[in-house]
């Protein structure tokens, strides 16, 4: 997959795309060389789900394409993208390719670029996120194929937790288990990085203060951070743990994943869809859309279980990450959810003032960026995440140090 590097690249007034694959979606944007000033943005929504929808935007954020389309699987997912990128970028524009890989298990940590022996361990490690590294790794192996000659490079979203503290890295199992991989990433670290670095171009001392992020969607997950280094995270060795989610079920007590395989006889496979893909918000209200939910909990009780469970959970990882902290000075939402329900919001932030978080409701019903009350003691923002220009980013810099 390494090939030759294009010369005088660096001078090119080329493109870098960034493909960022996740459990139901692919966003793929493409970046001005340089600037990283956003060219194209696009995203193919509703893989495995009964209708997709494939939008495309340009720079000036005039919709090129909008079209919906049923059963869509990753294979028509990556063949429409390609079509479309084939058909209206000239193939010498492309100076890199960035990836989302959700992880390269405990020796690739850092952006890299791919090669074939990180193809090959990047397989060696797939048991440990069978439910992202394989589609990932289809990915790149036909990007890669397609646009071979340039570098093409791998943007690890364990990254940001790489200097957790071994308190929050290990778990209290035999060390065999933890020589074999088994560690807490953490994950969502693109989009945690995001956010860490649009708060310190505000303001630098950001990195003396103690921040909470709470990173909300489909798949969902907490961050403490202090001095400017990820302390803990909700999320473990896999994207499983944790806050319960809209098909996961998050952190459970080992008796019951013993109780499930006494009573079931499950194989490992079979365990691993229950808990991925037929558990969380989804098994409790029949559908994990945090949007459908709030609507369903007028009426009926199994969502607003689950609306409150998640927003409990939320509430207390808040306060044990605090704890850990020895404060909080900064509360941000970002994700699906975090960015964009009040309601969640407001449940989250419900009976905190305690400990100095309380909610101005009327900007958090505005959907402002500053939704904390004059007189919270934490302040507490909604943010906008952008894991793709991170994914940039990390890829222009590798491509300016060869």
């Amino acid at each position: 997959m390494k090939g030759k590097t294009l010369l005088k690249w660096k001078k090119s007034d080329g493109l870098i795309l960034t493909l960022n694959l996740g459990s139901s979606s692919l966003k793929f944007n493409l970046f001005r060389f340089g600037s990283l000033e956003k060219e194209y943005v696009g995203s193919i929504a509703g893989i495995g789900e009964n209708q997709g929808t494939l939008e495309i935007s340009s720079k000036e954020n005039r919709q090129l394409i909008k079209k919906t389309f049923s059963h869509p699987t990753l294979d028509t997912a990556i063949k429409m993208l390609m079509e479309w990128v084939s058909s209206h970028i000239n193939k010498s524009e492309i100076l890199a390719i960035g990836y989302r890989v959700v992880q390269g298990g405990p020796l690739h940590v850092s952006p890299e670029e791919i090669t074939e022996k990180l193809l090959i361990d990047l397989n060696l490690y797939s048991y440990l996120a069978p439910n992202h590294l394989p589609s990932e790794l289809k990915l790149l192996s036909i990007f890669g194929k397609v646009y071979s000659g340039i570098p093409h490079i791998a943007c690890f979203d364990t990254f940001f937790h790489k200097e957790m503290p071994s308190r929050s890295k290990f778990y209290p199992l035999p060390e065999n288990y933890r020589e074999n991989g088994l560690i807490r990433y953490g994950f969502h670290g693109l989009s945690y990085e995001s956010i860490f670095r649009q708060l310190l171009r505000e303001d630098t001392t950001v990195r003396k203060q103690k921040v909470i992020i709470a990173h909300l969607g489909n798949g969902s997950s907490l961050a403490a951070i202090a001095t400017g280094i990820g302390k803990d995270t909700t999320m473990g060795i896999s994207p499983m743990g944790g806050l319960v989610m809209a098909t996961r079920s998050g952190d459970l007590d080992p008796g019951a994943i013993l109780f499930i395989l006494k009573q079931d006889r499950l194989s490992v496979e079979q365990l691993d869809d229950l808990l991925s893909k037929k558990s969380g918000l989804k098994a409790m209200a029949g559908t994990g859309n945090m949007e459908e939910i709030i609507e369903q909990s007028k009426h009926d009780q199994k969502a607003r279980d689950a609306f409150e469970l998640f927003c409990y959970q939320v509430k207390k990882y808040i306060g044990s990450f605090a704890a850990a902290l020895g404060g909080l000075d900064l509360l941000v939402f970002c994700g699906g959810i975090g960015e964009n329900s009040a309601l969640v919001r407001q449940e989250v932030c419900a009976s905190m003032e305690f400990m100095g978080v309380k909610l101005d409701h009327l900007s958090n019903i505005k959907g402002r960026s500053l939704i904390s009350h004059p007189n919270s003691r934490v302040t507490i923002r909604v943010m906008k995440t952008d894991e793709e220009l991170m994914i940039a980013a990390h890829t222009q810099r590798i491509l300016n140090a060869k």
